[in-house]
């Protein structure tokens, strides 16, 4: 075998175990009975511990070393990440590793039991071994400045503590002044939100949405999980969940929406690098083709707000929304639920949150997360910053746990350092739209026919199919772009929350 070949079929194999991780923790998700999370656990660690062999095998680097020089930047690239990966997790204990991935599982069965009973106290233990297990991780991979720089790094390569705050203060004085505006203005009828929808309804019509906007059910499926996600097992078969509110349409919707947005990228992935090194996360140790979080979040983000929020997309699709609820929506105008799903009111619960919100409940969650990794705030103590923030930023009381500090599955996970992300995601999307109605102004008039091909298309040639062969600033170079810059975002907020 040639060079090529031999490194090729390391990271075929290598790829092949991370999936079939990702098809465990998608079972521990959607299917997995309650009692299996404990040997779920070391399943897990298992197969990561043999990923991690695999990746600081001397053979594979010998044979990505050989490949530094290849004509092909492809290649070049694949060979780069690989080192990278292996001087990543040289330095990460597989002791640790392992601990991280039975904790994940046991974890999550406490996080959805604290969740169920709204008690965090039950979360409490697992949550401070979770916040001990990253800090451990941190010293051992190293940072410059702030702990919390190695773990964003996992998630978001290129961004620090520094750089978020940064960000961070630029959004908050932006929103505040149109999210004042938007509360100032009398607020849309909202009270047939909350009728009765029948469960099976909704994944009838969501699941025709899905397909609708691009997903390929001859390569996916449509389930039901506590807390909506994507995952893939290479481009050829890529998961959505979603959660199905009886008493509240729009989770179910949009959430549909969003993760299609997701899938919509990995599936989009250039055939070319299915079980390749670009669509493998060898520092996270996940089989994925989004080049990051970020860039993966933008792209839902981008469907949900952009496309799926739009009086062009509901003048299409409504009718057929209301012929699955005749009941609950004969009284309800297109205007009247275009108004409601874009209305502006600050609530407890991130993913039933606003646009003007939305980045408020991540700033929370960053603020957190950070001052766990430093040490400055104790897991105790969570609920009550929490709670008060909310009251601060938003003038919201949380009721309870489970619609507090409980209501996301990501520290159950370990994923300490992602929730950033979703604010790149928002800002990465709104660039991208901007650009788009600059250079592409035939995109705009599609989608204000409710049209989506042509958007998809675009994405598909300018983003998706590089898979992690680009990281998220490279992309955005070919948008002509500042990766770091709000503006795009914020003028799009002002926009759209003028009137």
């Amino acid at each position: 075998m040639t060079d090529t070949a031999t490194f090729a079929d390391r990271i075929g194999r290598l790829n092949d175990v991370l999936c079939a991780a990702n098809a465990l923790q998608w079972d521990a998700r959607v299917m997995m009975p309650p009692e299996g999370a404990a040997t779920r656990g070391h399943q897990l660690a298992t197969l990561k511990g043999i990923a991690r062999e695999m990746i600081l095998d001397p053979a594979l680097a010998g044979s990505a070393e050989a490949l530094l020089d290849d004509p092909c930047d492809t290649t070049r690239r694949a060979a780069r990440a690989v080192l990278e990966a292996a001087a990543h997790h040289a330095r990460l204990p597989a002791a640790l590793l392992r601990r991280q991935a039975e904790q994940s599982a046991l974890a999550g069965a406490a996080w959805a039991e604290a969740r169920a009973k709204g008690d965090f106290a039950l979360f409490r233990p697992w949550l401070e071994e979770v916040v001990r297990l990253a800090r451990e991780s941190a010293e051992a991979t190293g940072y410059d400045a702030h702990p919390y720089d190695a773990m964003v790094k996992v998630f978001e390569p290129g961004e620090t503590a520094a750089s978020l705050a940064a960000l961070f203060d630029r959004l908050r004085s932006g929103i505040k002044p149109i999210l004042d505006a938007a509360r100032a203005r009398p607020a849309p009828r909202t009270d047939f939100l909350f009728r009765h929808y029948p469960q099976e309804a909704q994944q009838r019509f969501c699941a025709a949405m899905a397909e609708t906007l691009g997903y390929d059910r001859a390569r996916g499926r449509l389930d039901t999980a506590v807390h909506p996600f994507e995952i893939s097992f290479t481009r050829q078969d890529v998961r959505i969940t979603s959660r199905w509110e009886s008493n509240y349409l729009p989770m179910s919707i949009f959430g549909t929406i969003h993760e299609t947005g997701h899938a919509l990228y990995e599936m989009g992935v250039d055939p070319s690098l299915t079980r390749s090194a670009h669509a493998t996360d060898m520092i996270g140790l996940y089989a994925v083709g989004g080049t990051s979080f970020g860039m993966h979040e933008s792209q839902s983000r981008l469907l949900e707000n952009h496309v799926g929020r739009t009086s062009a997309f509901w003048a299409r699709h409504f009718a057929t929304l209301r012929d699955c609820f005749p009941e609950q929506l004969s009284d309800v105008t297109i205007e009247e639920w275009i108004a409601a799903v874009n209305r502006v009111e600050p609530g407890p619960i991130r993913v039933q949150a606003d646009e003007l919100t939305y980045d408020l409940h991540i700033m929370l969650r960053v603020r957190i997360e950070m001052a766990l990794m430093e040490g400055s705030l104790a897991v105790a103590d969570i609920p009550g910053v929490w709670n008060d923030a909310m009251r601060e930023d938003l003038s919201v009381d949380v009721p309870n746990d489970a619609l507090g500090c409980l209501q996301d599955v990501h520290w159950s996970s370990g994923y300490i350092g992602s929730f950033p992300t979703y604010t790149i995601g928002n800002v990465t999307a709104a660039q991208i739209m901007a650009h788009l109605d600059r250079t592409r102004p035939d995109i705009r008039v599609d989608l204000d026919r409710g049209e989506t091909a042509a958007l998809r298309e675009e994405l598909k040639n300018t983003v998706w199919r590089y898979g992690r062969s680009r990281n998220r600033r490279e992309i955005l170079e070919v948008f002509d772009v500042d990766a770091s810059d709000p503006n795009a975002y914020l003028t799009y907020l002002r926009q759209k929350f003028r009137s």
